[in-house]
C-alpha cells in the first residue's frame, strides 16, 4: 500500500483526496516513463462519473505534455482497457472510476503492458513525483508533443471478443441485466442482443451523479424485484466499472461471487478444464463454499482481499479460475482481470450447456451466515497483535471449531480492523463479533 495508491488505484473523492493536479501529475509522469525510448501511447477508458470527464482531460494535457499520445475509449468498462492494452500492444492503459463507490468519488486505475495492474514500482515512482521528490521532468516541444486519437474502435472490439465468446445462443432466455448507471450502459445490452437474449434492462440512463446509487452489484434488491416481476430466467448486475457482477437465479435469490465460482468450477472440472483441480479465492469466500468444494472434489487456495492477489496466484501456479465473494471473478482463458460482463456469458455458457437452471446448481453451496463489524482504532497493528484480542480471537476460533471461523483483518484504505464471524446462526455470529471488539474497547484500543 502506497501513500496515493492502494490495491485498485488511486481513489478518493473528486478534487478533495484526488484532484486534477495529481491526474495532471500521472499523466506527465506516465508520458514521460514510457516515452523514454520511444514514442509513448497511452490508452484512457473512463466511467460515467461526472468528474471523469475533468480527469480524462487533465490525464491527457499531462500525457501530450511528456510527449505521448493519448487514445481515448470514451466511457468504457475497466476489463475492456485491459483487453485493448494487451491486444494492440500500448504501452499501458488507465481507467477513471471508482469501481463501486458513489459518484462524488474517482480513482485512476493504471494497467500495465500486459493488461495487470500496475506493477508497485511504478506507482511509488508516480507518487515521488507527485510529492517533488523526483526532479522535473521536461515539456515536449514542437513535434514531439503529443496528440490525442478517438480510439472508440478499441472498444468495439472488445463487444465483438466478449461475443466471440460465447459458445451458444441466448435466444432462449429472458435475461434482467443491471447497469448500475455506470461503464455496462454502453456494451451489456448490446452483447446479450447480439447473442439472441430477450433483455430486460435496468439503471441504463447514466446522467453522472447516479453511478452505482441504489443499483448495481451492491443494491441487488432492484434486480431481484425484475426477475421477480418479469418471471425472468436470470439476471445480472454490474458495478461502475462493470469489472464485477452478482447474479439473480430464477427464484429472485442472490448468486454472489462464492457461488459463481463453485457453479463455474464445477463445470470446468466436469468437462476437464479446471487447471489442477484448484479455484482461487480469497480469505473472505464462505465458509459454505469451501464445504461445497470439499464435496466436489474441487482443491482450492486463499489469498489476501483483492483480485489483484488471486490474479497473482493464479499466474504463479497455473490456475485457470479464481475471484472474490464481491463479484471479481477472473477466467484466465480469457483475460487478466475481473469482468463482469464476461463472468455472466460464463455463467450463461452452464446454464445452456447443462440445461438447469442458475438456482438448481448454485442451491448446492448452502451459504453460513456472516458478520462482519469494522471497529475504528488509532493503530491497526497495536489493535491487531494487542495480547488480549489475540486471545479472544484464539477463543472464538476454538468455540467455532469446524462449524464457524473468525477473521480479524487491517482495512487497506482507513484506520479500522475489521472482524468477521461465520457461523451456524447469525445469532452466534454477533455474539462472537461483540465479544471480541468488547476486549478491543475495554483495552482501549477503540476509537469513537
Amino acid at each position: 500500500m502506497g501513500k496515493y495508491f492502494g490495491t485498485d488505484g488511486f481513489r478518493g473523492e473528486a478534487n478533495v483526496k484526488l484532484t486534477v493536479e495529481h491526474a495532471y501529475k500521472v499523466g506527465r509522469f506516465l508520458g514521460w516513463y514510457f516515452g523514454r525510448e520511444h514514442k509513448a501511447n497511452i490508452v484512457i477508458g473512463k466511467d460515467t462519473r461526472r468528474s471523469s470527464y475533468m480527469f480524462e482531460y487533465s490525464l491527457v494535457a499531462g500525457l501530450t505534455a511528456s510527449g505521448a499520445d493519448a487514445y481515448l475509449l470514451h466511457v468504457t468498462t475497466t476489463p475492456s482497457v485491459s483487453y485493448v492494452v494487451r491486444t494492440e500492444e500500448f504501452d499501458c492503459g488507465i481507467m477513471i472510476s471508482a469501481s463501486h463507490n458513489p459518484f462524488y468519488d474517482n480513482g485512476i486505475k493504471i494497467i500495465n503492458g500486459s493488461g495487470h495492474k500496475m506493477e508497485a514500482s511504478v506507482e511509488e515512482m508516480i507518487e515521488k513525483y507527485i510529492d517533488g521528490e523526483i526532479e522535473e521532468i521536461p515539456f515536449a516541444t514542437r513535434e514531439q508533443i503529443g496528440r490525442t486519437v478517438d480510439y472508440v474502435a478499441g472498444r468495439n472490439r472488445y463487444i465483438g471478443y466478449l461475443i466471440s465468446i460465447a459458445t451458444r445462443s441466448f435466444k432462449k432466455y429472458r435475461i434482467g441485466l443491471d447497469c448500475a448507471n455506470g461503464s455496462s450502459s454502453a456494451i451489456a445490452k448490446s452483447v446479450f442482443d447480439a447473442l439472441g437474449a430477450k433483455t430486460f434492462v435496468i439503471s441504463n440512463e447514466p446522467d453522472g451523479t447516479n453511478i452505482n446509487t441504489n443499483c448495481g452489484s451492491t443494491h441487488i434488491e432492484q434486480l431481484q424485484k425484475l426477475v421477480k416481476e418479469k418471471k425472468l430466467d436470470i439476471g445480472f448486475a454490474f458495478d461502475g466499472d462493470a469489472d464485477r457482477c452478482i447474479a439473480v437465479d430464477e427464484n429472485g435469490e442472490v448468486v454472489d461471487g462464492d457461488k459463481i465460482l463453485y457453479v463455474c468450477g464445477k463445470y470446468l472440472k466436469e468437462n476437464g478444464k479446471l487447471n489442477n483441480n484448484t479455484v482461487v479465492t480469497t480469505i473472505m469466500s464462505n465458509l459454505g463454499l469451501y464445504k461445497a468444494f470439499d464435496a466436489a472434489g474441487i482443491k482450492y487456495e486463499k489469498t489476501a482481499v483483492g483480485d489483484k492477489y488471486v490474479y497473482e496466484n493464479m499466474m504463479k501456479n497455473g490456475h485457470c479460475l479464481g475471484g472474490e465473494q464481491s463479484g471479481h471473478i477472473i477466467f484466465s482463458k480469457h483475460a487478466t482481470t475481473g469482468d463482469g460482463i464476461l463472468t455472466s456469458l460464463m455463467v450463461m455458457e452452464v446454464v445452456t450447456e447443462k440445461k438447469m437452471s442458475l438456482g438448481t446448481m448454485a442451491a448446492e453451496v448452502q451459504i453460513y451466515p456472516q458478520l462482519l463489524k469494522n471497529v475504528r482504532v488509532a493503530d491497526k497493528k497495536e489493535a491487531r497483535e494487542n495480547e488480549a484480542v489475540v486471545a479472544a480471537v484464539n477463543s472464538v476460533a476454538e468455540a467455532l471449531g469446524d462449524e464457524g471461523r473468525i477473521l480479524v483483518r487491517e482495512s487497506g484504505t482507513e484506520p479500522v480492523i475489521r472482524v468477521m464471524v461465520e457461523a451456524a446462526s447469525e445469532e452466534l455470529c454477533e455474539k462472537y463479533v461483540d465479544q471480541v471488539i468488547d476486549v478491543m474497547t475495554r483495552q482501549g484500543l477503540v476509537v469513537q
